[in-house]
């Protein structure tokens, strides 16, 4: 078992081109599924992870640095996370800001989602924009298992995240 407040051990991230990138797992220990997205915002990353419109993706980050303001419940854009998984080049593990309650990693952690961090976040970032979007998979085990199982999965668009993102009943927003 690891260190909670810390990123874990190897972890991989699997398009289904086939490529597989190597990093260190951080949240939650699980396999994250989903389209592969990037976002060139420079802050935002909670509200990225909080946004409806993510959910199901797998959302990398090109900014190099995630997680150095942690995280604080008057950011939220909805009342959970809703990507798949995260994937960044550095996660910070020591946040600093006078309204954070906690770390991204122990965020992701609390919500079951997989990050992955120590990526070559540019080379997926140009793979992404020359090939398209396409999906993925964040998994501490088998490359290849990830592999066959991103084969097995509906594309992205034959799903339907407007049901899982809709609220069945109304709640008050801070």
């Amino acid at each position: 078992m690891r260190d909670p407040g810390k990123p874990g051990g190897p972890a991989f991230l699997v398009l289904e081109d086939g490529s597989v990138h190597e990093g260190l797992s951080f949240g939650a220990e699980a396999d994250g599924l989903g389209e592969t997205v990037f976002n060139t915002s420079m802050t935002g990353y909670q509200e990225i992870l909080t946004d409806p419109s993510y959910a199901g993706q797998l959302v990398l980050l090109t900014y190099p640095l995630v997680g150095n303001y942690g995280i604080n419940p008057q950011d939220f854009e909805s009342a959970r996370i809703q990507v798949g998984g995260m994937i960044v080049r550095e996660h910070c593990e020591q946040p600093s800001h006078g309204r954070s309650d906690r770390t991204l990693h122990e965020f992701l952690a609390s919500q079951g989602i997989p990050g992955i961090c120590e990526i070559d976040t540019r080379a997926v970032t140009r793979r992404l924009r020359s090939n398209g979007v396409m999906m993925g998979v964040i998994t501490t085990g088998d490359p290849d298992a990830a592999l066959r199982r991103l084969q097995d999965t509906p594309a992205y668009d034959d799903m339907d995240y407007v049901a899982t993102v809709s609220t069945g009943q109304p709640y008050d927003w801070p």
